[in-house]
């Protein structure tokens, strides 16, 4: 689904206004402040500055319901929505926490006939008096459900609540509503036919008999007071019934055991012919239901349409899962958690229960793990989920889990970027709120380890590379640290040089980069979290002087001086480091620190290597030490000037390779160098220019221009002393300028686009691509196993061939055995590795990554080191070949470990509906 329907014209509007109040209003004097006797603390309000607008009563509830929803509601912003300007009829405000009874004074203007206002820091009570009289007689509908009733006296506030006669429909569920309150409100309300008191204090419902001819709908979610027996009997006495749950939570009080006497309030099942116009039966988490007795019921109750069963084993009944069960109904909807449908149905109507929601999302995670296809409207159930329950640790990691099934690989590309942002902000904001969970980091960053996500998704680069660094920080383990280093490559090439600046300026993010490239520089490997740690860094320091300095400070320099000496000729790694110490030399304050003799033996082999990119890097880093000028090298004991004469040589045999080496965010770096005095520093600066002028015009030409580097290149063709081959590369370079250089770059891909800013892409490895490296990886990988074999297996034929007997029976066989058990290996890596691709030939699923460590593919290299090892040793001794029952050996072990140990003495089990028990666990 790469296509989504645009939001309307309405919605885009409120959005706007809700986004933008500092700039549309201005706050002026309230001159209702001291009105009717009451002083407000409010002596300015909110107006439109154009006097004119008067938004109707649709899209005034609309913005006032947005606001709240997006944190932005408070007494100010109420003050906006004064009679004069808006009209409210049905007012929604789903979290009323930073209101105060001051503010609520606006509503007193309005004719309001539905009333949502939840989470009052107040009483009810305080809230009547905030609506009008034409309100007080015309309210329908009051919902004020996680408000208080504990400050004023219980009876002042259920007689502010009697005095709203024409009320149908009341919500106090999650309050210290209780018993009198409840008798009160059912005798002064003679219209009341829908009463939620979930969660509340009330311990006898006896009261509802009062109403028995009128209540259609009764919600007692999670009642756990009721003691009194007759309640059971109040139930069937309540004919005219359509919706009724007594669903419970059993693991938000674990001590109602020690409640005496508790009703379950069931025993209307026991009664077939109750209730007979029940539409709506929930009965969740009712452990003591018995099944003759449920489906009893449900033959005399064939208008259900809604039964809930979550919690409960009986919604695996085959009456409920299969089709073609006699008693199976198709209009009959089942919340539970035995199938797909089950899930999504208690997800859609549990979707305000944490509880029922985590339990939901756990049996999810284990659907979405083979879904083949994407599923949109599951990932928006999952998110929804999230959004209410931001400090839920168990929704939370349950949902972080399911979106990265739902969106990993393949099923990412498929889905719209809007919704992969939304996916993004809210895994971020799990990521903060639980900082030092584990599983949970992880699940986040395996969702964010797309090419997907990071190239193209409009997200908060800069916020996501700061929660990912601190998660760099706060665990040691290698799969996360491979993921945390890959994501920062990516971004840091991508947000401006002020946040890269921010970010580098934490030494201990710093730190914990240097430490990753210590430890690979000293185990001598060179994979792909050594490549992701080194772009990563190379990225953080362009155009940042800042994380420069703190590079120098915690010991970079020298690393990386050790690094260079410990990997000759690893084009990859020499590339990356160079480009790094490339910035810092751009820093003039800084590059006296570079002026060691032994970095710069090192740099002068590294200027004549084969490879363009390690070459074209180490003249850069010379010819900004160069243009210090001869004092600056007067302490160095290499001259200055056999140095220029060197760079000037390879800059002139260079070849220019196919492809852009590098991107740019400004030619800044180059404009100085073009003013030295040295032709050879002109030289490399002016053939730099040129190079990605030549590969990218539409971008370049016209950064060139504004950077003044169009004014610079004219002034070296217009010198008297300038080099002759550097005149000749302006003059080209002056050609493509008047043929790029005032046209907009039309043929940026969209790679080179910062979804924060219109300023061009940084320098550095630019769009690090994840899942190729992975691929190029897992290809030289294979390469090398495949020689291995090749070589074992010829020097074992060729030995055996001229000292003993080749076609021995014996000998045969152990050659036949070692090349199946190759064949076996290699093929299986290979299907591992298998990559995907799209119609434009990129990368879309790398496979599974053979480097990882502690993956799958470590024991298959292991089992072909072992047999290649056995069979050379054999032509010492036959004796030998018993090291390959190594394998089986080492085979029993973890079956007795993983597998047989646990299982014979595992600790007794919990019980399936603890939530704690509920953890999922993400292996990468």
């Amino acid at each position: 689904m790469m296509y989504v329907s645009p939001p309307s014209l309405k919605e885009t509007c409120v959005e706007f206004i809700c986004d933008n109040l500092r700039y549309l209003c201005e706050a002026v004097p309230n001159p209702e402040a001291h009105s009717d006797g009451i002083t407000s603390n409010h002596e300015l309000r909110l107006v439109f500055k154009d006097p004119d607008v008067f938004i109707h009563d649709d899209l005034s509830e609309r913005l006032l319901r947005t606001l709240c929803v997006k944190g932005k509601l408070s007494d100010c912003a109420l003050s906006l929505f004064h009679p004069e300007l808006t009209r409210l009829r049905s007012v929604s405000i789903p979290n009323a926490h930073r209101l105060t009874k001051d503010g609520l004074r606006i509503l007193k203007g309005h004719k309001i006939t539905d009333l949502e206002i939840c989470g009052l820091q107040f009483t009810p009570n305080d809230l009547i008096t905030c609506l009008g009289e034409w309100t007080l007689h015309n309210l329908r509908t009051l919902n004020v459900s996680r408000s208080t009733f504990s400050d004023g006296s219980r009876q002042c506030v259920m007689i502010a609540l009697s005095k709203l006669k024409s009320l149908q429909a009341l919500d106090v569920s999650g309050t210290e509503f209780n018993r009198h309150a409840l008798d009160i409100v059912i005798e002064d309300l003679p219209l009341l036919e829908s009463l939620d008191i979930s969660s509340t204090r009330v311990d006898d419902i006896t009261p509802l008999r009062k109403c028995k001819d009128r209540l259609k709908h009764l919600s007692m979610y999670n009642l756990k007071y009721i003691k009194v027996q007759a309640c059971d009997e109040v139930l069937l006495e309540l004919s005219e019934l359509r919706t009724l749950d007594v669903s419970e939570e059993k693991e938000s009080y674990s001590f109602d055991i020690f409640i005496p006497g508790a009703v379950k309030m069931v025993s209307f099942l026991y009664h077939p012919h109750t209730l007979p116009n029940l539409t709506s039966l929930d009965l969740s988490g009712k452990l003591d239901l018995k099944r003759r007795e449920l489906l009893n019921f449900l033959q005399y109750h064939k208008n259900l349409k809604f039964l809930g069963l979550l919690h409960l084993d009986l919604c695996q009944e085959e009456c409920f899962t299969n089709t073609k069960h006699p008693d199976y109904s198709p209009d009959l909807q089942i919340g539970g958690v035995a199938n797909e449908e089950q899930i999504l149905c208690s997800l859609r109507k549990y979707i305000n229960r944490p509880m029922y929601v985590q339990k939901c999302l756990y049996n999810l995670f284990r659907l979405t793990q083979t879904f083949p296809d994407v599923r949109i409207d599951i990932v928006q159930l999952v998110l929804e989920g999230m959004e209410n329950h931001p400090s839920t640790f168990l929704v939370q990691i349950s949902a972080t889990a399911c979106l990265y099934n739902l969106t990993k690989g393949e099923l990412g590309a498929k889905i719209h970027t809007s919704i992969l942002a939304r996916v993004v902000r809210l895994c971020l904001m799990a990521m903060n709120t639980f900082p030092n969970h584990y599983q949970l980091q992880k699940n986040t960053l395996l969702t964010l380890c797309s090419d997907r996500i990071l190239q193209d998704v409009p997200i908060d680069r800069f916020n996501t590379a700061r929660l990912v660094l601190d998660c760099l920080c706060s665990f040691e383990d290698s799969s996360m640290n491979r993921m945390s280093v890959a994501i920062c490559s990516i971004l840091a090439a991508k947000i401006s040089t002020a946040e890269t600046s921010k970010l580098g300026a934490e030494p201990k993010y710093m730190q914990k980069l240097l430490r990753l490239v210590r430890t690979k520089k000293d185990a001598r490997t060179v994979d792909i979290t050594m490549k992701f740690t080194l772009s990563a860094l190379w990225n953080l320091t362009d155009e940042s002087p800042t994380t420069c300095s703190v590079f120098l400070n915690v010991g970079g320099l020298p690393l990386f001086v050790e690094v260079l000496k410990t990997f000759p000729g690893e084009a990859t790694v020499e590339t990356k480091v160079l480009g790094l110490i490339n910035n810092i030399a751009e820093v003039p304050s800084l590059r006296k620190i570079l002026l060691e003799p032994q970095f710069i033996s090192i740099l002068r082999g590294l200027l004549h290597s084969k490879q363009i990119d390690v070459s074209y890097f180490a003249a850069g880093i010379m010819a900004h030490l160069a243009a210090e000028g001869i004092p600056a090298w007067e302490e160095c004991d290499i001259k200055r000037e056999q140095v220029l004469k060197e760079l000037g040589d390879v800059v002139l045999n260079w070849v220019p390779p196919e492809g852009e080496m590098v991107a740019y965010r400004s030619f800044c770096p180059f404009i100085s160098l073009l003013s030295c005095e040295a032709p050879q520093v002109q030289l490399w600066a002016v053939w730099a220019i040129h190079h990605v002028c030549t590969k990218n015009p539409a971008r370049y030409c016209p950064m060139l221009e504004a950077d003044n580097g169009a004014v610079m290149i004219e002034e070296l063709l217009n010198g008297t002393n300038v080099d002759p081959r550097v005149m000749d590369i302006c003059r080209e370079i002056r050609h493509l300028f008047r043929i790029h250089g005032s046209k907009p770059p039309e043929d940026v891909s969209p790679e080179d686009i910062s979804t924060r800013n219109t300023m061009p892409p940084k320098k550095g490895k630019e769009g690090t691509r994840g899942q190729k490296q992975i691929v190029e990886e897992n290809q030289e990988t294979l390469k090398f196993y495949r020689m291995m074999v090749l070589g074992a297996n010829g020097v074992f034929v060729a030995a055996t061939l001229i000292f003993f007997d080749l076609f021995s029976f014996f000998n045969i066989a152990m050659l036949v055995m070692t090349s199946l058990t190759y064949f076996a290996c290699l093929y299986f890596m290979s299907y591992m590795a298998r990559a995907s691709y799209n119609e434009k030939n990129q990368v879309i699923d790398s496979g599974v990554d053979l480097n990882m460590e502690g993956g799958i593919a470590e024991h298959v290299k292991d089992m072909m080191i072992l047999t290649s090892g056995s069979q050379l040793l054999s032509l010492i001794s036959n004796y030998f070949w018993l090291l390959m029952l190594l394998a089986p050996g080492r085979g029993m072990w973890f079956l007795w470990k993983n597998i047989l140990s646990p299982y014979f003495f595992q600790a007794a089990p919990e019980q399936p509906e603890s939530g704690h028990n509920d953890e999922l666990r993400i292996l990468t």
